[in-house]
């Protein structure tokens, strides 16, 4: 987890961390859609190759299965015509599991990538990301929502410690609120980065939509969104969060 991001990483870490924002002009918002798509192409190629030409041997499969039904009832271009969008749909579908494989691959093992993974879920957490830090950049993220709060940590086995200082801060300052713990990894006990938002959103439900509003006012309260500062220099790729 100590990689450092490369650009390509960093940019697909910025596509997981889009926020809410006002909605644009119809001719911005197709610019900003077709861009997405030109870099999830990119980006797909460049991981995974041969998912491009498997994309295309479905559309042909698709038409070519179309031909033949349409030959077995008399009427072969009719049933090619109609089969042409769903070989698009189907190559598309191919193609956005393959963009959403690729995505997480490119930011594996980089610094701050389960972030971007939780700042990605758009409803039912709010997350505060890297709330706690340490010199060996092993970090730990802050997710509240109906399931109470998750503390998420990434990094190295120092990462435990991180995350038992943090549980216990949470439940001095919020006694009663469930706490969480995961780390993100691929061992025994771990949740990898591409189950990450799976598993939250499994988690079961303990508070009410009132006591979730509840717990961020308390959290802003007490100034519990800031990052506590290390000792010695800062890790390299760590933002200090907004408050």
């Amino acid at each position: 987890m100590g990689r450092t991001p490369t650009r390509e990483g960093a940019e697909v870490m910025a596509l997981f961390r889009r926020k809410k924002k006002e909605a644009p002009v119809a001719g911005e918002q197709s610019a900003s859609q077709l861009q997405t798509l030109k870099d999830a192409f990119a980006l797909t190629r460049r991981e995974k190759p041969l998912s491009i030409l498997y994309m295309a041997l479905i559309f042909v499969a698709v038409i070519v299965l179309g031909v033949l039904v349409g030959s077995a009832f008399g009427h072969p271009i009719y049933f090619a015509i109609i089969s042409t969008p769903l070989a698009l749909l189907a190559a598309f579908f191919f193609f956005t599991r393959q963009a959403n494989s690729a995505a997480f691959a490119s930011i594996e093992g980089q610094l701050g990538a389960g972030a971007s993974v939780l700042m990605a879920i758009r409803r039912g957490f709010t997350t505060t990301p890297a709330v706690n830090v340490s010199r060996n950049q092993d970090m730990v993220h802050r997710s509240v929502g109906r399931a109470g709060i998750v503390l998420v940590g990434e990094g190295s086995q120092g990462v435990r410690i991180l995350l038992q200082d943090e549980k216990k801060k949470m439940e001095r300052f919020l006694a009663g609120v469930p706490v969480t713990e995961v780390i993100v990894g691929n061992n025994d006990g771990q949740v990898s980065l591409k189950k990450l938002q799976r598993h939250l959103k499994k988690l079961p439900k303990k508070l009410s939509n009132n006591q979730v509003r509840e717990v961020r006012n308390r959290l802003k309260a007490v100034g519990g969104l800031a990052m506590p500062i290390p000792k010695g220099p800062m890790p390299k790729g760590v933002r200090m969060p907004k408050r």
